[in-house]
């Protein structure tokens, strides 16, 4: 599913790095958030949470406002395990460093809102490949500086997670970047080049053959789940069908029609349905899929009767909600609850044992 730009879904800090770096050049911190409807007080709350337009915003910033031509490279240095919240964590966690680089493939969407990334592993060479996001509206100095930006953050983190002399084997950039080659040849310790076909981060694969020193197997597998969470809600509360999840979601026990929906979010019937078609969904599966969620988590977590989930889902009668949470589950409600007592009871008894 496809994430708006515009889904404040990111922790606040990778735009508090930035703000403070400028304010080390003088640069205050309204000044440093022009045109990201931020206040200084909301870098410093957990709970604020920023889109990817906010990020690329305060990225445009930074070229626009610093002087120096290094700030790219100085503000990646800055990013840290805690900067990526759950997922810095969970990476910091993993039993061995190829389960580290699998997460950080799958969960990327956590942590680089701005960047599409790959890993490849090839005739003793581990590669990241960085490609920014197609928007038209990132010109040649934000490209630069965005990528920058993330290669600088691969060897802080590696550097973190793999041990303060890891460096990597060649740092390869697409565009035209070559001003800064001694800066950068000095910040990777390493052969930088330009106008390459890929974005790359090369470093010897025989880095991952290390053992973590904060490898964790029960914890991470805990934050992974936790990341998988994070990740679902991201797919759920995003987009055009977030908007209409949440439509649905408001109104299930007296059902809200396709027209009304639509209407409340000032589209046409056709563009919504175009535009469910783009994400991947439809209205009726999106309802269907609501309403199953629901109706398990009711079976599961409540005493209440058939009969009143099935008002509450705006069913009918509890005879047409018997046969959807059938089709959903297999199971009849009271059988899958059962089950669901009879599994509680047998892991309780195994764990006193």
């Amino acid at each position: 599913m496809n994430l708006s730009i515009t889904d404040a879904i990111y922790p606040v800090a990778k735009i508090a790095v930035l703000v403070d770096l400028l304010a080390e050049e003088g640069i205050p911190a309204e000044q440093a958030l022009t045109g990201i409807a931020l206040s200084a007080e909301q870098l410093r709350t957990s709970a604020t949470k920023v889109s990817t337009a906010q990020i690329l915003q305060s990225c445009r910033n930074a070229v626009r406002l610093s002087a120096n031509p290094d700030f790219a490279y100085r503000a990646s240095s800055r990013y840290c395990v805690s900067t990526y919240g759950m997922y810095g964590f969970a990476a910091l966690s993993s039993p061995n460093f190829r389960e580290t680089i699998a997460f950080a493939v799958t969960y990327h969407r956590l942590a680089t809102p701005l960047m599409q990334v790959a890993f490849r592993e090839e005739g003793g060479a581990a590669t990241w490949t960085l490609t920014p996001l197609p928007l038209p509206d990132i010109d040649a100095p934000l490209y630069a500086f965005i990528v920058k930006l993330h290669m600088g953050v691969l060897l802080s983190l590696h550097r973190r997670l793999l041990g303060a002399a890891f460096k990597p084997a060649r740092v390869a950039y697409t565009r035209g970047q070559a001003d800064d080659g001694a800066a950068a040849t000095a910040f990777f310790d390493c052969p930088v080049v330009h106008g390459e076909a890929e974005n790359r981060f090369v470093f010897d694969a025989a880095w991952l053959d290390r053992q973590p020193d904060f490898g964790n197997a029960f914890v991470y597998t805990e934050l992974r789940q936790l990341c998988a969470g994070l990740l679902k809600e991201f797919e759920l509360g995003t987009g055009v069908a977030g908007q209409v999840r949440k439509l649905i979601l408001a109104n299930l026990s007296r059902p809200v029609g396709f027209e009304r929906v639509a209407e409340a979010l000032n589209m046409s019937g056709r563009s919504l349905r175009r535009r469910l078609q783009e994400e991947g969904t439809s209205f009726g599966q999106l309802v269907d899929e609501l309403r199953g969620q629901v109706a398990i988590k009711y079976v599961h977590d409540t005493d209440l009767s058939v009969e009143d989930i099935a008002f509450a889902l705006g069913f009918s009668d509890a005879s047409s909600f018997r046969h959807a949470f059938r089709r959903w589950t297999n199971a009849a409600p009271n059988e899958y609850r059962r089950a669901m007592v009879e599994a509680r009871q047998e892991r309780s008894g195994n764990s006193r044992a």
